[in-house]
């Protein structure tokens, strides 16, 4: 019997009823852009991130660049990003004219390094994003201090991390601002594209309000020069009919994640490691492994699904192709290990049991 690596059609039944009520909602409402249900979802959403604001856009690579251009970060900016991420966070920085600078992980937990930090700041740095990777936040309270020191903003690239905790708070709530992406496999996954904004900055939240909405928030009143980048309202239903039970799926995808390193943690591997005060919710389980191509052999063997995340580092990426990177040894190194197993609320301990009998088996 296959185990995919995630199937969305068994993840979303748990919510079936929830989401047909709600897609029937925006149906007989026949108000299908900017109505209720993103109203509702905003204000759910926001409650939920312990922020004051969320703002619905198009999807997460909007909801940074978004950010960027309100806070008037662009050309001749440089803004401070993990080497180790998916593009989007690159591309954000650069759809808003500004320059990613990338700054090595931590090898423990994949996510920015804070102690490197400083001696990436130049005269010209405005902002650090970091990401929460996997559904683990980024180590924050050295990052803020850093931040603070220099006068720049944080903003949370928190696409893979709907409900995870720093030192009791939610991530979205941490920095100045946050962006978060809802495409499909996400902790909190839409039926299609979706993002959103947290902040608790009044005057950054009512001006991304515009820029998502052509500039403007009196309709056929231009204010700025913006774009359209609206969360769909049937997205915010379907959004609003699995946010109550983000909480119960995260818990169910930490005993899956418990129950794998438990069984990995006498093999050959580089499992997660989680830092202080963090609490993750586990959007991807990545072990580490100098034997990736055996090991994802017997995956495939046994029907199991997996992912690499991500297999080439972003400055290696043709779209980056052509400028000057300093050596990113640890990015590079870690394209060539990482190995995602299947993770989600809908496992038993068995799946687990059954994964890791065939890691164990490739690496014997």
């Amino acid at each position: 019997m296959s185990l995919p690596f995630l199937d969305l059609k068994r993840l979303n039944a748990a919510h079936d009823e929830a989401i047909r009520a709600g897609i029937a909602r925006v149906i007989d409402s026949g108000w299908y852009i900017l109505g209720e249900e993103v109203a509702a979802f905003e204000r759910e959403f926001a409650a939920y991130c312990q922020a004051r604001h969320c703002i619905g856009v198009a999807d997460g690579l909007d909801a940074l660049a978004l950010i960027l251009k309100a806070y008037g970060i662009g050309e001749g900016d440089e803004v401070l990003v993990p080497s180790n991420t998916f593009i989007a966070t690159w591309l954000a920085v650069s759809q808003a004219g500004a320059t990613p600078v990338p700054v090595e992980p931590d090898p423990r937990t994949h996510n920015i390094d804070p102690a490197r930090l400083e001696a990436a700041i130049t005269p010209t740095t405005r902002a650090i994003m970091p990401v929460h990777l996997y559904g683990q936040p980024a180590d924050m309270g050295p990052l803020l201090d850093v931040a603070r020191r220099h006068g720049l903003k944080v903003i949370e690239d928190a696409a893979q991390a709907h409900g995870a905790r720093y030192r009791g708070r939610r991530v979205g709530s941490l920095g100045d601002a946050a962006g978060f992406s809802f495409y499909p496999g996400k902790n909190l996954g839409a039926m299609g594209d979706g993002g959103a904004i947290t902040t608790n900055d009044d005057a950054l939240a009512a001006k991304l309000r515009m820029l998502r909405n052509y500039g403007s928030s009196i309709k056929y009143k231009h204010e700025m020069a913006g774009v359209n980048s609206r969360l769909d309202e049937m997205q915010a239903a379907v959004l609003r009919a699995k946010l109550p039970s983000l909480d119960a799926d995260n818990a169910a995808r930490r005993r899956i994640a418990a129950a794998y390193l438990d069984a990995l943690k006498d093999l050959p591997l580089q499992l997660p490691q989680v830092a202080d005060g963090a609490e993750p919710v586990w959007h991807l389980m990545v072990i580490g492994t100098d034997k990736r191509p055996a090991v994802q052999a017997a995956l495939t063997a046994a029907g199991i699904g997996h992912l690499v995340h991500y297999p080439i580092a972003c400055h290696q990426q043709q779209a980056y192709a052509g400028q000057a990177w300093p050596p990113l040894p640890i990015a590079e190194a870690l394209q060539h290990q990482v190995l995602s197993l299947p993770i989600a609320p809908y496992m038993s301990t068995d799946d687990v049991a059954r994964v890791a009998a065939v890691v164990r088996q490739a690496l014997s």
